[in-house]
């Protein structure tokens, strides 16, 4: 009988080991030449933290920000971003077996610095947010992981208050709403978030709505959004004001009911809120916060939807550009451009506070981190 129980136990530990070698994380970094490491890949150890570097890839530039297919099987870049009169989206075939990460093609973005790309839940559009010029673009995406040339681009001229950062509109990402049906577009220019309707049946697929816009406070300038599990509110972190706005979320429509500072009462101005993740249990919100802080915020969520600031995690490094929860909700990754560092922290499920775990890895102008477990 005792070794049966023995036999079992060693069995389901090797399943566990097993199951936990399947999670990878994706790093993208503003590499400024071909020559260097444009995109590392690493194995995610569910059990300790520990990440194993996997396979990378060169000659394309300054990735910035990741996504990966629904399938898994492919990667999706902003690339040539910040690159005067450039800009480009690129895709990768990700080959768990070989251990490749492998270029299959890239489309001008339509637009100069692109920093943001989201994958539709059927795995068959793309869509691009352009910074500097303020527009989004469209794809196709091919049966073989390419993307097809722009069905549309929209550019955006109007601007706010701000004299020196809000000249013009500056779209900063392209969200797509928890069933797909819509495409949100927060602009830090114009203090908007820019909404389209989205029918995956047509050629072009953005549709104008009669809200095509939810209006900001001025100078918060909205730059990444979030929606909760339940489907119902929808988080955009600001940049400029470092506030978190909530919103109920009701057929493409937002409605403000909640707006919170990121930062400590003591911090007055300078702000540069960046990301913004939500715990896979809808518990808790997390926000990076760069500059003067570097750290993440930590939020509960109560039962309304409502934030309650809980505590403040340093990042370990400088510039917290982009960070990632796995689907288990037990690691958050964050990357830290200045320094070049990538940190695993372990959530405690309870609480939500973080712990930093296994070794740190370096990778020169970390911009982006995705998690997925394939």
């Amino acid at each position: 009988m005792k070794q049966k129980i023995y036999y079992f136990a060693i069995v389901f530990l090797l399943a566990i080991n097993l199951f936990s070698q399947n999670t990878y994380v994706f790093l993208g970094s503003y590499n400024r030449d071909k020559t260097a490491e444009a995109i590392q890949v690493y194995q995610l150890d569910t059990l300790s933290g520990k990440l194993t570097k996997f396979t990378s890839v060169k000659n394309v530039v300054n990735p910035s920000y990741l996504t990966v297919s629904p399938n898994g099987k492919y990667i999706y870049a902003c690339t040539d971003t910040k690159t005067p009169n450039a800009g480009s989206v690129s895709s990768f075939e990700f080959n768990t077996s070989a251990k490749t990460l492998t270029f299959l093609n890239s489309q001008r973005s339509d637009g100069e610095n692109p920093v943001y790309v989201s994958v539709h839940k059927n795995g068959k559009w793309l869509a691009n947010a352009n910074y500097t010029e303020g527009s989004v673009s469209v794809y196709p995406i091919l049966e073989n992981g390419k993307i097809d040339s722009i069905a549309q681009n929209f550019q955006y001229m109007d601007g706010s208050t701000h004299k020196e950062r809000q000249t013009r509109s500056h779209v900063h990402s392209a969200i797509f709403s928890p069933q797909c049906d819509y495409l949100f577009l927060p602009d830090l220019g114009a203090d908007k978030i820019r909404c389209y309707a989205f029918d995956e049946n047509l050629k072009k697929p953005l549709v104008e709505t009669k809200n095509p816009f939810t209006k900001t406070d001025l100078e918060a300038g909205p730059r990444h959004f979030t929606f909760h599990p339940n489907q119902k509110w929808g988080y955009c972190i600001e940049e400029m004001a470092g506030q978190i706005s909530l919103y109920n979320f009701e057929n493409g429509v937002l409605n403000k009911i909640q707006r919170v500072a990121t930062h400590p009462d003591k911090i007055k101005e300078g702000f540069e809120s960046s990301d913004i993740h939500i715990s896979p249990d809808g518990k808790f919100l997390y926000a990076t916060n760069r500059g003067k802080e570097n750290n993440i915020a930590i939020f509960s969520i109560a039962e309304n939807g409502f934030l309650k600031n809980i505590g403040y995690q340093s990042t370990l490094g400088k510039h917290p550009r982009i960070f990632a929860i796995d689907e288990s909700g037990k690691f958050l990754i964050a990357s830290n451009v200045q320094t070049g560092n990538v940190v695993v922290f372990k959530r405690d499920f309870k609480t939500g506070l973080l712990k930093k775990v296994g070794k740190q890895i370096k990778m020169e102008n970390v911009s982006c981190v995705q998690i997925r477990k394939i």
